[in-house]
């Protein structure tokens, strides 16, 4: 008989394989964005970086929210409650529906709050450009994020990822097309840039959606069926939930804002070293994202089914693989720092050579950077497949801004220790949030096993992930 924590391994790595895929893949789609806009001129890519960062940091809040019906699915599957999964997945489209047009109105508007914050008037200019059709992507885009969230909770990932791969190839395709003015098309500029981004993330939806409606495997999950009835008791549900999930995500990134605030302060190479070091970090984090999310489908699962020990279980095996898992890109970034960060930018263009020794000692602080991040990224999913959403909100506000933020500041104003001090607080503040949430996680187990009491041994062996 195969040791359950072996068990619990293969089930989160099968879940979690297609959801790093999927992360990665649209880490290429925002690369593609970036790299078009390039080629467009210094300006277009200065103003559309603007744009970027302000679609960016709403996206992300609602993104966020979105999470929970994923959470909230896997809970209801554990326990068998085909209609009330299926239920919440169609309130979690109304929901992505109506954060999207909020959303977009707000991303509409957003001009005198660009220029009250001090940019130039040229790049807030070509900030509106990119932001007339991108808006458009939201609706999509976070359809997607909550179809996403029901089929990966039920245990199938790989759509979303063979999705998420002809999604970023199509997107590449299609930016080319209209930078180039290929094919009779005409050359849209930034603009046309927001239009293939929303293009592709409603069509991905409506892949997506297409895919579970023709696939038999789905046949218990009508979702089309009384989808234009909108039940606000689901909805709230979804809120609940998902807005702590949310602020979550939001007061992380604004860490990393007032990280690159910081770094801006002390000059131009700085800030540069700053962002490449952060696009290597950023991709080898896409591992624990994707496993914090498959953990939270995994333990959603047995706490629906009331399996409180293997909930546990699947916690400890993600948290622990996790951390091995970033050890093992903490020594690539200890050894291989100049080779990476060759492939961003020119090792042999003297004006690069002090933003590439400056990124070297930044990427040495990002090898404990990484174990930290890796470890409470999966803790914080570990406990949101409890349905707390509240805990992690409040350990991250915590760590982030009473440690993180602060330490960054007096490590690199005060000590002197510059660009690095910013990264030694940065990882002070994750290795905070790492140890919160882990005993979190175990504290909070140990009191629902007390007060509830183990499943019965017959349900040691419950199954939740399925053949794709």
């Amino acid at each position: 008989m195969q040791h359950p924590a072996r068990t619990e391994l293969w089930a989160i790595l099968r879940l979690s394989g297609p959801l790093i895929a999927s992360q990665l893949a649209h880490m290429l789609m925002v690369l593609t964005d970036t790299l078009m806009m390039a080629r467009l001129s210094p300006e277009a890519l200065a103003g559309g970086g603007l744009g970027a960062a302000s679609y960016s940091f709403v996206a992300i809040f609602c993104i966020g929210v979105i999470a929970a019906v994923g959470t909230l699915v896997a809970i209801r599957h554990g326990a068998g409650d085909i209609e009330g999964a299926t239920r919440l997945t169609q309130a979690g489209l109304w929901l992505a529906w109506l954060m999207a047009l909020a959303a977009a109105l707000l991303l509409w508007n957003l001009k005198p709050v660009l220029l009250m914050f001090g940019q130039t008037e040229t790049n807030v200019h070509s900030a509106g450009q990119f932001l007339t059709m991108l808006p458009f992507a939201l609706p999509g885009y976070l359809s997607f994020m909550a179809l996403r969230g029901f089929t990966s909770a039920i245990g199938k990932a790989t759509p979303v990822m063979v999705i998420s791969v002809g999604g970023t190839v199509v997107n590449y395709l299609l930016n080319h097309a209209l930078i180039e003015g290929m094919f009779g098309l005409p050359k849209l500029g930034l603009m046309g840039i927001g239009l293939v981004t929303a293009i592709v993330a409603n069509s991905m939806a409506l892949a997506l959606m297409w895919y579970i409606r023709s696939n038999r495997a789905y046949a218990d999950y009508p979702l089309s069926t009384g989808l234009l009835r909108l039940n606000t008791q689901y909805l709230r549900e979804l809120w609940r939930l998902g807005l702590p999930i949310g602020g979550t995500y939001a007061v992380e990134v604004g860490l990393f804002a007032f990280a690159a605030l910081c770094m801006g302060t002390m000059g131009s190479t700085q800030l540069a070293a700053h962002q490449i070091a952060l696009q290597i970090v950023s991709v080898a984090f896409m591992v624990p994202a994707g496993m914090s999310y498959a953990v939270t489908m995994r333990i959603g699962q047995h706490y629906g089914a009331g399996q409180l020990l293997q909930a546990r279980m699947a916690g400890r095996v993600g948290i622990g693989f996790g951390a091995a898992i970033m050890l093992g890109f903490a020594a690539v970034l200890w050894l291989f720092s100049e080779p990476l960060i060759g492939l961003l930018i020119d090792h042999d263009n003297p004006a690069f050579h002090d933003v590439i020794v400056l990124a070297v000692s930044l990427l040495a602080v990002a090898a404990w950077f990484e174990l930290f991040d890796g470890v409470q990224t999966i803790a914080m999913g570990c406990i949101r497949g409890l349905k707390d959403a509240k805990t992690t909100f409040l350990i991250g506000a915590g760590c982030y801004w009473l440690i993180g933020a602060p330490s960054a500041w007096l490590m690199a104003f005060t000590l002197g220790w510059g660009p690095t001090g910013v990264w030694w607080g940065l990882a002070l503040g994750l290795a905070c949030a790492a140890i919160s949430l882990t005993w979190a996680f175990e504290a909070k187990m140990k009191r629902m096993i007390r007060r509830e009491g183990p499943a019965p041994e017959a349900d040691i062996g419950f199954q939740a992930v399925q053949a794709d």
